[in-house]
């Protein structure tokens, strides 16, 4: 099937903003949510800041308890960004409730940090049963969150979680608008959630020489995409929601599009685990077939949301991809990295990406990549450095890359 496939509704809880407006405007305005972490004492660790959600309150989302409680704060996030972008997106009552289904990223599902504390001291205590609230289960599974939103608003169609890492929301609006098109369903919530500010996440990055370290007195300048002293990245979460819709349908019941998703693709670099090719060749291949699948040329896009996480090899390995496939168009489009305000996003990172893109389409303003203040000799495109670009833009590809070498990347165009 041909069927075109329109955003209707988004959703954002993110560490610039707990709802859309604030998000975009935080971004526009190149204001970093990077500060202290606050989930667990890091005074010890080596790497002791994050891009975190700030004064989130799931009750007005949630006030029925038996959503709340069965919510991580990762699917907290992913419950309220989904009900934002549902409420945009208007009456969904034309479509069946097996016409609606929903596609979410997220990281796997694992005991939280402060339960397997409680275990390991139970036991060492020589307690062979280890008390368990009924609900901790559930609060770690990857698919509560999307089970949740699906019950709250009667999504019975299609559900399709992924676990991706870093790729994970951009694999899932893809697989979702491949729903769509092939008609197996008429509308889908999809997007991603995540939430790694946690001791062992962060001291993980750390070991792995992947964090930016050196700046908790200046927790603002940690995250540098494509500048020339940028050291790693900086751990975020949050959660952002699109709603995708059949165009045909969202039209004819008078719904606001806010742009067309036309293209999708995903590779596999089967390079190293925690390292980007420096040839570009995975995000080239998933850059080439996402714009082969909208049809679409270099000089059609305007505008690429970059992954651009601040890591060495990753910023040189998608600022190679991006030559390739567009060629001389490269020097023309601009570039911009979320990340270097919002942080990583993790599984959430990539949703986060392509919101970035439908807004630059609405608004023709593209958000800036701040803290490129030292440029690369090898990084030499337009990455909108400090300052927001007020420019025309027509069509935006949104990457999204992850460790584990899996690559994503989302076409958005306006529509016509």
């Amino acid at each position: 099937m041909n069927t075109r496939v329109a955003v209707t509704g988004l959703g954002a809880v993110t560490p610039v903003g707990n709802d859309v407006a604030t998000t975009w405007t935080s971004l526009v305005e190149g204001r970093s949510g990077v500060g202290p972490i606050t989930t667990f004492d890091a005074g010890t660790f080596p790497v002791r800041i994050a891009a975190q959600v700030k004064d989130f309150d799931l009750g007005p989302y949630a006030p029925d308890s038996h959503f709340a409680r069965h919510l991580s704060r990762a699917a907290g996030f992913g419950f309220a960004a989904a009900d934002q972008a549902i409420r945009q997106a208007g009456a969904l009552d034309v479509y069946a409730p097996e016409e609606r289904g929903i596609a979410m990223g997220a990281s796997a599902g694992r005991p939280e940090e402060q339960e397997l504390l409680q275990v390991m001291t139970a036991y060492q205590r020589g307690h062979e049963v280890i008390p368990q609230a009924p609900t901790s289960l559930l609060r770690r599974q990857q698919n509560v969150a999307s089970a949740a939103i699906a019950h709250r608003w009667r999504l019975l169609g299609p559900m399709i979680g992924v676990s991706t890492a870093c790729s994970a929301s951009t694999h899932a609006i893809g697989e979702a608008y491949r729903q769509i098109q092939e008609g197996d369903a008429r509308l889908m919530v999809a997007g991603g959630y995540d939430s790694l500010t946690t001791w062992l996440d962060v001291l993980g990055f750390t070991l792995l020489g992947a964090l930016a370290a050196g700046y908790d007195d200046e927790p603002a300048r940690a995250s540098r995409p494509f500048d020339r002293d940028r050291s790693g990245f900086v751990l975020g979460e949050g959660a952002v929601a699109l709603v995708l819709e059949d165009l045909q349908g969202a039209r004819a019941r008078g719904a606001t599009v806010l742009a067309e998703l036309v293209g999708y693709g995903s590779s596999l670099n089967a390079y190293r685990i925690t390292d980007a090719p420096p040839d570009g060749s995975g995000p080239i291949l998933s850059m080439a077939s996402a714009l082969a699948d909208a049809g679409l040329g270099p000089s059609d896009i305007d505008c690429v949301v970059a992954h651009g996480t601040s890591t060495p090899g990753n910023d040189v390995c998608e600022t190679v991809a991006i030559k390739e496939v567009l060629g001389p168009d490269a020097y023309r489009v601009v570039v911009s990295s979320p990340k270097s305000m919002a942080g990583h996003l993790t599984a959430a990172s990539g949703a986060l990406n392509a919101l970035v893109g439908v807004l630059a389409i609405r608004t023709g303003t593209v958000p800036p990549t701040i803290n490129l203040h030292n440029p690369d000799p090898k990084l030499d495109l337009d990455y909108v450095p400090g300052t927001a670009r007020r420019t025309p833009v027509r069509a935006v590809v949104a990457n999204a890359f992850a460790f584990g070498g899996t690559n994503g990347t989302l076409v958005l165009r306006e529509t016509t």
